[in-house]
C-alpha cells in the first residue's frame, strides 16, 4: 500500500469552504495520524476571517480519541477526493488507508536503517567544543546568543532570555583563555539545566525573529526515537548540516544549513526540511521553526550528561546542493522504454481538435498584442468547437463539449460577449449546452492552485478542451524565469493528462516592435511560454493604407445602405445596377431616391455606424508554429468587431507588419520616400479615386472627397497637383488625352 502525507493532502481541502465541525474533523483525523498542531494551525490561516491565534492549539488538547468521537485519516482523504484530490494512478487508497509518507523525496527505508551509534569524546575539553562550534557558525564580527541563566516551571528548567553583546571573535578569544572554566565568559549555568545557544547571528538588539541579521541555519530536533537512530537518518538523507550536537538528553540538535534570503524564504526552506524529515521517519519537533531559536550549547552538561559537539560540516555542503539531490533520488517519472517494443503496436494519435492545428489534449497558446482581439477569437473558437464549425473561417473543429474559464469580465459582460459573437458569426446556437463558462473574476487563485480545483469540476463533463482566458490572471512566480515559468506551464499538462482535454490559453507580446521577430519570441516572459505548447498561433497587426481604408469605407457604405433599402423599399433593386451597389455616392443617391422622412434619417444613421465601424476595423495575420502539424501559410483576418473575419479577396496579402509594430529605424526609415515617390502616390489616389466615382453619371469633387476620406478643398489641390483634370461647378472633367497634364 502507498503512502500519502496527509499534510500535503489537506492542501485540495479550503478551510474557509468548510463549516466549523468539518474543521474540527481536520483537526481530529491530522492528530490521529501524528502530525502536529502546528500542521492544522498553519493551514487554518488560510481562512482568514475566521481564524484566531492559538485556538487550533486549544482545541487540539481537547481530542482525545474516544470511541464514537474518533475521527480518521480516511475523513480528510474522502474530503481531498471530493475537491479533486486523487491518488497517484494504479493506487488504490480506500477510507481505511494508511496515510503517512509519499514515495517522492523519500530516501530512507526505515525496515533496512542501520543505527549509527554517537560516542562521546573521549577526553572534555568543554571550551574547545564551544570554540568549534562558534568558529564553524558565525563569523568573527557577528553577535551571538546564549543563555546560562534559568527558571523551573512544573519541574522543567527553562532558558530566560540570555546575552547577545558580544561577538563570534570576542567569545573565542575569550574562551581560549579561560582554561576550559566555561562559567567565567559566558556566566555560570545550573547542572540540572545545561546551557543553550543561538544557532543564526544577531544584531545586538535583542532575541526576537526581527534581530536575526542572517537567516542561515534551521534546526532539525527529534525526541521520538533512539538517537542512534536520529544519528542514522540524519546522515542518510545526506543534510547540510553544520554542527550536530548531542542535547545531553534524548535527541541530536542538527544545525542545518538553509541559507535563505529573507524571513519568507526561510520559512518556505523550513517547511521544505521539515517536510522531507518527516517523510523519511524523523519526526521533527515543529515549535523549533523560528530562526531565533535556541539550541544546546555544546561543551557544557546537566543530570550528569554532556552536551557535545557530534560533527560538523557533514552531508551536502550546501541547501541548493542538498535540495536538487534530494530531488533527483526519488523520482516518479518513467523508465526509459525500447523502440523495437513498440514499432509493431505504436499506440493511436490523439484525433484532431482543430484540423491541421491541434489534437485532442494537447496545449496551444494565442499570442498577440493588446486590442488583438485574442478574447474574440477564443470565445468563436469555443463556438466552433460547441457547434462543430470552421475556427475563423479556415479550420474544421471536432465537435463537443467546452469550458472557458472566464479571469477577466465581469459575469454579466461575459455572457453578452458570447451572444454578441455568436449573432457575428452568423451561426445558429443549437448546442448551448456544450460550452460550460467559469466565471472567476475576482475569485482566481495561482495556476498551481487553480489546477486541482479545476480537474474535480471537469472530471465528469468529457470536456474536449479547456479555455484560459487570460493567463496573466494565474501566473505565479516571475514571468521571466524559465524554471518558475516551467512549472507554470506544468499545470496545464496536469490539467491534460489528468481530463484528457485540451487546454488553450493567451498570452500577450512582449513590448517593442514584433514584426522582424520570430513568432516564438514574441510572446511576453521566458521563452518556455512559447516553446512550451504544441501549437503556438501568432496575432500580428497589418498596416492598413490610406486607400485600403477608404476602401473599406467605401463597402461598409455600400452595406449599410443597402441594409437599409432592404428594410424599406421592395423595388430598389430593379433599378440600381450591381456597378452601382459597389459605389458608396450611386448607393447614397439610391437611398436619396427611393426613401424619405424617418427612412433617410435610419440611412443617415446607418452610414455614420459603417464609418465607424471601418474606422475601428483593423488587420491582422496569423502566424503558427506548431509540433504535430506542417506549418501552415500566414493567414489574413480582419477583425470586425466583435468578430475575425477571414480576408476572402487578399486585399491583405501583400501587407507587412510594419508602422508602429516595426523597429524605430525601419518605421522612421519607410517614412522617407523621395519627392517623385511621394508625387507618383498622389497622382494615382487622385487617378484611382476619379475611376470609382466614374460610376456616377457626373463625377464630383464632393464624390471624390468622400471616397478619398479628405475635404473637398484637399481634392481640389490633389487635382491641380495632378494636372490632368479641371474643376468646373464642383465637376470634375478629364482633360484630353493629348492635352498636356
Amino acid at each position: 500500500m502507498e503512502k500519502y502525507s496527509l499534510v500535503d493532502i489537506i492542501e485540495y481541502i479550503d478551510p474557509r469552504d468548510l463549516t466549523y465541525e468539518e474543521w474540527l474533523q481536520v483537526g481530529m483525523g491530522l492528530k490521529e495520524d501524528g502530525c502536529s498542531p502546528d500542521d492544522w494551525d498553519r493551514w487554518s490561516r488560510k481562512d482568514v476571517d475566521r481564524y484566531h491565534a492559538n485556538e487550533c492549539y486549544k482545541k487540539w488538547e481537547t481530542f482525545r480519541g474516544e470511541a464514537g468521537t474518533k475521527v480518521t485519516a480516511g475523513t480528510i482523504v474522502q474530503m481531498a477526493k471530493e475537491r479533486g484530490w486523487q491518488p497517484d494512478k494504479g493506487t488504490a487508497l480506500e477510507w481505511d488507508a494508511e496515510i503517512g509518507s509519499k514515495d517522492d523525496l523519500v530516501v530512507v527505508e526505515k525496515e533496512w536503517l542501520e543505527s549509527k551509534e554517537v560516542v562521546e569524546p573521549e577526553y572534555w575539553r568543554p571550551a574547545e567544543q564551544l570554540i568549534k562550534y562558534i568558529d564553524t557558525l558565525f563569523d568573527s564580527d557577528e553577535n551571538v546568543g546564549y543563555v546560562t541563566e534559568s527558571w523551573e516551571k512544573d519541574g522543567r528548567h527553562l532558558p530566560r532570555k540570555g546575552s547577545y553583546d558580544r561577538t563570534a571573535g570576542q567569545l573565542i578569544e575569550q574562551l581560549g583563555k579561560c582554561g576550559d572554566d566555561i562559567g567565567a565568559v559566558l556566566g555560570d549555568y545550573k547542572e540540572e539545566a545545561g546551557a543553550w545557544i543561538r544557532f543564526n547571528p544577531l544584531d545586538g538588539n535583542g532575541v526576537k525573529n526581527e534581530n536575526v541579521t542572517d537567516y542561515r541555519y534551521a534546526l532539525i530536533e527529534s525526541d521520538d526515537m533512539p538517537i542512534e537512530d536520529q544519528n542514522a537518518i540524519v546522515r542518510e538523507l545526506e543534510l547540510p548540516v553544520a554542527c550536530l550536537v548531542h542535547s545531553g538528553g534524548k535527541s541530536l540538535h542538527a544545525i542545518v544549513k538553509v541559507e535563505a534570503r529573507d524571513y519568507m524564504e526561510y520559512r518556505k526552506r523550513v517547511d521544505y526540511l521539515y517536510d522531507v524529515c518527516r517523510k523519511n521517519g524523523l519526526k521533527v519537533d515543529s515549535q523549533n521553526r523560528n530562526p531565533s531559536r535556541l539550541s544546546r550549547m555544546p561543551g557544557v552538561t546537566r543530570k550528569g550528561m554532556k552536551q557535545f559537539l557530534v560533527d560538523t560540516n557533514i552531508g551536502k555542503e550546501s541547501w541548493d546542493e542538498w535540495k536538487e539531490w534530494i530531488e533527483s533520488v526519488n523520482d516518479d517519472l518513467p523508465d526509459p522504454e525500447s523502440l523495437m517494443d513498440t514499432w509493431n503496436n505504436l499506440p493511436e494519435l490523439s484525433p484532431p481538435l482543430i484540423d491541421g492545428v491541434l489534437r485532442q489534449g494537447h496545449k496551444m497558446l494565442l499570442a498577440g498584442p493588446s486590442k488583438a482581439g485574442k478574447s474574440y477569437a477564443l470565445i468563436e473558437l469555443c463556438i466552433a468547437i460547441a457547434e462543430g464549425k470552421k475556427w475563423l473561417g479556415q479550420w474544421k473543429c471536432a465537435k463537443g463539449k467546452v469550458m472557458y474559464v472566464n479571469l477577466e469580465l465581469d459575469r454579466a459582460s461575459c455572457l453578452h460577449r458570447f451572444r454578441d459573437v455568436y449573432e457575428a458569426m452568423m451561426i445558429r446556437p443549437d448546442n448551448l449546452a456544450n460550452i460550460d463558462i467559469w466565471n472567476l473574476r475576482g475569485k482566481s487563485v495561482p495556476m498551481d492552485k487553480l489546477a486541482p480545483k479545476l480537474i474535480r469540476r471537469a472530471a465528469k463533463k468529457n470536456y474536449l478542451a479547456i479555455v484560459i482566458d487570460p493567463i496573466y490572471k494565474v501566473i505565479t512566480g516571475d514571468e521571466n524565469s524559465a524554471d518558475q515559468m516551467a512549472h507554470f506551464c506544468n499545470q496545464f499538462d496536469l490539467v491534460c493528462n489528468d481530463l484528457g482535454a485540451a487546454v488553450i490559453y493567451c498570452h500577450h507580446h512582449s513590448k517593442g516592435g514584433q514584426g522582424q521577430k520570430r513568432s516564438m519570441d514574441r510572446a511576453s516572459g521566458s521563452g518556455v511560454f512559447a516553446r512550451d505548447p504544441d501549437a503556438l498561433l501568432d496575432l500580428i497587426e497589418l498596416d492598413i493604407s490610406e486607400d485600403l481604408r477608404a476602401q473599406k469605407r467605401n463597402d461598409f457604405t455600400c452595406r449599410a445602405c443597402i441594409d437599409v433599402l432592404d428594410r424599406y423599399s421592395s423595388t430598389w433593386e430593379d433599378h440600381v445596377s450591381q456597378d452601382d451597389m459597389c459605389s458608396a455616392t450611386q448607393m447614397k443617391k439610391a437611398c436619396d431616391r427611393y426613401l424619405l422622412g424617418e427612412d433617410a434619417r435610419e440611412v443617415d444613421k446607418a452610414i455614420k455606424m459603417a464609418e465607424k465601424q471601418a474606422e475601428a476595423l483593423t488587420a491582422w495575420r496569423i502566424e503558427g508554429t506548431l509540433r504535430e502539424f506542417p506549418k501552415f501559410p500566414p493567414v489574413n483576418l480582419w477583425f470586425d468587431y466583435p468578430a475575425h473575419v477571414i480576408d476572402q479577396n487578399g486585399v491583405l496579402q501583400d501587407m507587412q507588419p510594419e508602422g508602429e509594430h516595426a523597429p524605430p529605424w525601419k518605421k522612421n526609415l519607410g517614412k522617407k520616400k523621395s519627392p517623385e515617390e511621394k508625387a507618383e502616390e498622389a497622382k494615382q489616389a487622385v487617378e484611382t479615386a476619379y475611376e470609382v466615382c466614374k460610376i456616377d453619371e457626373i463625377i464630383t469633387v464632393k464624390s471624390m472627397a468622400e471616397y478619398m476620406g479628405v475635404s473637398e478643398k484637399t481634392v481640389r489641390r490633389k487635382l491641380k497637383e495632378h494636372g490632368g483634370f479641371d474643376v468646373k461647378d464642383g465637376q470634375v472633367i478629364e482633360r484630353d488625352k493629348g492635352q498636356n497634364r
